[in-house]
């Protein structure tokens, strides 16, 4: 087994999973939001949606869900899947990206609604003393503070997305751990794993690195 050759290959897996990884970011970070006001609604209805919704996505396998999303359309609606990709972007790709989005916003809400009320209600009183709107007194003074202080558990979830991108090869998606594991069965070593261990962990690397500089520039009371 020639080393390079499988190294480029792996790269291109790589690829794949840092587009998983961003696609997932871009999506699940607003959805976020938007569940975790939908989960502190004073509408008990939409409370008591999005409060399932949350128990649901977080208390399922991740792997279970890309399943149900991917063979949901068929199953369910008897859609022929080869008829549900999109721009030439086929629906096994889609699938995953649907899965991982859906299921890590439900943990960013909970990051997100845990910040959201860890700010003292005095902060919304004085807004309103101020005569600011309720969208102005979120979106200028509540949501900047609870960034600052929900970057260290997004964080950890933006690291563990990392290693997660690894389940989309239920799906046969080609991603790095898929390729991996197809080059180790095929040559019979380990050396793939090893090289898909380093590219893991260097990615990690720098998503640690640059969420902590993110974390220091936002002490601006340092």
């Amino acid at each position: 087994m020639e080393f390079w050759p499988m190294v480029l290959s792996l790269l291109k897996g790589l690829l794949t999973s840092t587009q998983i990884f961003f696609l997932t970011l871009l999506f699940s970070l607003p959805l976020g939001l938007c569940i975790a006001l939908g989960r502190m609604s004073k509408i008990c209805i939409v409370s008591q949606f999005f409060r399932i919704y949350i128990s649901i996505m977080r208390g399922t396998p991740l792997m279970l869900q890309l399943f149900f999303f991917y063979f949901g359309p068929y199953y369910i609606f008897g859609i022929p899947l080869s008829k549900l990709g999109i721009f030439g972007i086929e629906y096994r790709f889609l699938a995953v990206i649907m899965g991982f989005s859906l299921n890590y916003a439900a943990y960013f809400a909970e990051i997100y609604r845990g910040g959201i009320q860890s700010i003292s209600r005095g902060q919304y009183e004085a807004a309103n003393v101020l005569g600011l709107s309720t969208s102005q007194t979120f979106f200028k003074i509540i949501l900047p503070q609870v960034i600052k202080r929900i970057v260290p558990p997004v964080t950890n979830e933006v690291i563990t997305l990392v290693k997660d991108t690894s389940l989309a090869f239920a799906l046969a998606v080609m991603e790095m751990f898929t390729i991996a594991k197809m080059a180790a069965a095929t040559h019979t070593t380990m050396v793939p794993f090893i090289v898909a261990g380093a590219f893991y962990y260097v990615f990690n690397f720098i998503v640690a690195f640059a969420m902590e500089q993110l974390e220091k520039s936002l002490n601006y009371y340092k």
